[in-house]
C-alpha cells in the first residue's frame, strides 16, 4: 500500500511516521511518500522519518520529493497537511484582526478566512492532479480550515474526508482519567470543525460525563479554558476553540500583549529541524509535543484503514451533513461520529442539538458557505460578506477594514487580487 503526504516537510510529520511504525498492524504501508516544495526541509524531515521506521523495524520504504505528479501513481490515499504561506502568513492571520478588536486565530474568525482564501485554490489544484493520476485514492484533509477545505473538495466531486485531532485528544484524556484504553471511550461529539461539544462521554457504554464534571472539573476547565460552572449548566464539554466565542474580549486582551502562536511555532520549528539534522536521532523528540497535532497519526491511520478495508469502524470525521442536523443545508460539512467503510464516512444519527449550540453552529455554517464562495470566486465584496457573517466580527466597518487589509497582505496568494 502506498500513502502520499502532501506537506510532508512539516515538522510534525515525524509524529505521523511514528504512528505508521507503531500501528503497522492497523495499516500496513509498503511505501510512504513525503512531498513538499521545500527540498531542504523535506530532506531533513525525511531523514529522521526513515530512521524512525528503521529503528522500529518497519519494512516500508520512505520516499521524499518535491513534484507531486511524479509520486501519485498507485497511491491508495493522500494526506493533505499543507500550510500555504508558512508561519509568516500565519503570524499575519493571528495579528491583523487585533487592529479591529477581533480575535486573531489561524482557523477561526478573520484569520481563518484569510487562510481559506489562500488554501482552497491550492488544495483544489492538488486534488485535480490526484484525480488524473490516482482516481481511486482517498483524500484525507487535515489542512485547516478543515470544514471549508473539505466542503470545497466534496463540492468538486473528490473522494475526500476531513480530519481533526480534537476528538481523539479527548478520548485519550478521558481514557487516562478512567484508566482505560482510549478506544473504549465513546464521544457524543457534535458541531463543526473547531466548533464542537462533547454532550456525552461513555466508557464501555456507561455514561461518565457527570463523573467527569464532579471529579475532574478543575482539570477540565484548565484544559478547555472555560469555567466548569458553564459546562455543568450546558451539560456539555466545549472544545477549547469555543473560548474564542465565550470569552472573546478576554482573549483579545491577552493576544494584544502576547507573542503570536506563529512566532512561537516558528521558533520550535527551527529547533526541531536542527534536531532532525542529527543522524543519531531515531525517534520523535519530546519537543515535538509542543508543536501541536497530538494524536494526529492515530486518527489518520485509523481513518485510512477504515476507508481502505477495515470497514465498520466508528470515528469522528468531517463529512456532508445530509439530514443529520436538519437546521443546516444538506451540503454543509459537519464534524460528528461516523461509520467508516470503503464507501466513505457516514454520519451516525445524533440527538437533537440544544438551541444554544445549534444557533452558533448555524451562524458559523453560514459564514463557512460565504467564505468558500470568496475563496473560489474572489472579490473583496465576497470577503466582506463572509466577515460580516462571522459571529466574531459581524459589523460592517471592521469587515471593510479587515477585508481590505487581508486582501492586500495576501495579494501574492490571490490571483484575482492582482487583476
Amino acid at each position: 500500500m502506498k500513502i502520499v503526504v502532501v506537506g510532508g516537510g512539516s515538522t510534525y510529520t515525524p509524529e505521523l511516521v511514528d504512528g505508521f511504525a507503531r500501528l503497522r498492524d492497523t495499516l500496513a504501508v509498503d511505501e510512504l511518500v513525503l512531498i513538499d516544495p521545500d527540498s531542504e526541509r523535506v530532506g531533513l524531515v525525511g531523514g529522521v522519518s526513515a530512521r524512525i521506521l528503521a529503528k522500529q523495524g518497519h519494512p516500508g520504504r520512505l520516499v521524499t520529493g518535491t513534484d507531486l505528479d511524479e509520486h501519485l501513481d498507485g497511491a491508495a490515499a493522500i494526506l493533505l497537511q499543507l500550510r500555504v504561506g508558512g508561519q509568516a502568513a500565519r503570524h499575519t492571520d493571528e495579528t491583523l484582526p487585533l487592529m479591529c478588536g477581533c480575535v486573531g486565530q489561524e482557523t477561526t474568525g478573520a484569520g481563518g478566512l484569510a487562510k481559506a482564501l489562500r488554501t482552497v485554490p491550492v488544495v483544489l489544484d492538488i486534488a485535480d492532479r490526484i484525480r488524473k493520476r490516482a482516481p481511486e485514492a482517498w483524500i484525507v484533509d487535515f489542512t485547516n480550515p478543515v470544514g471549508i477545505v473539505t466542503r470545497a473538495l466534496l463540492d468538486a466531486g473528490h473522494k475526500a474526508v476531513g480530519l481533526c485531532n480534537v476528538a481523539k485528544g479527548f478520548q485519550h484524556t478521558f481514557g487516562d482519567w478512567f484508566g482505560v484504553d482510549p478506544g473504549r471511550v465513546e464521544l457524543d461529539h457534535v458541531g463543526l470543525n473547531h466548533l464542537t461539544w462533547e454532550r456525552g462521554v461513555r466508557v464501555d457504554g456507561v455514561e461518565v460525563l457527570p463523573r467527569i464534571f464532579a471529579e475532574r472539573g478543575e482539570q477540565l476547565a484548565e484544559r478547555v479554558k472555560i469555567p466548569i460552572e458553564v459546562m455543568r449548566r450546558h451539560g456539555a464539554i466545549p472544545s477549547y476553540y469555543l473560548r474564542f466565542y465565550y470569552a472573546h474580549d478576554a482573549v483579545v486582551a491577552e493576544q494584544l500583549v502576547q507573542e503570536s502562536r506563529a512566532h512561537q511555532v516558528a521558533a520550535l520549528e527551527r529547533q526541531l529541524l536542527q534536531m532532525y539534522a542529527d543522524p543519531a536521532l531515531e525517534e520523535k523528540p519530546a519537543l515535538l509535543d509542543q508543536r501541536g497535532g497530538a494524536y494526529y497519526s492515530e486518527a489518520a491511520i485509523e481513518l485510512v484503514a477504515g476507508l481502505l478495508g477495515a470497514g465498520g469502524t466508528v470515528q469522528v470525521a468531517n463529512v456532508r451533513n445530509g439530514d443529520t442536523m436538519p437546521f443546516l443545508s444538506p451540503d454543509a460539512v459537519i464534524e460528528v461520529p461516523c461509520r467508516i467503510d470503503g464507501a466513505g464516512a457516514h454520519p451516525l444519527p445524533i440527538a437533537p442539538i440544544d438551541p444554544l449550540q445549534a444557533g452558533l453552529i448555524a451562524h458559523v455554517a453560514a459564514y463557512e458557505e460565504l467564505a468558500l464562495q470568496a475563496a473560489l470566486h474572489g472579490g473583496i465584496g465576497r470577503v466582506e460578506d463572509a466577515l460580516i457573517a462571522h459571529p466574531l466580527i459581524g459589523q460592517t466597518e471592521p469587515a471593510q477594514v479587515l477585508a481590505a487589509e487581508m486582501v492586500s497582505v495576501n495579494r501574492d496568494y490571490l490571483p484575482w487580487a492582482k487583476l
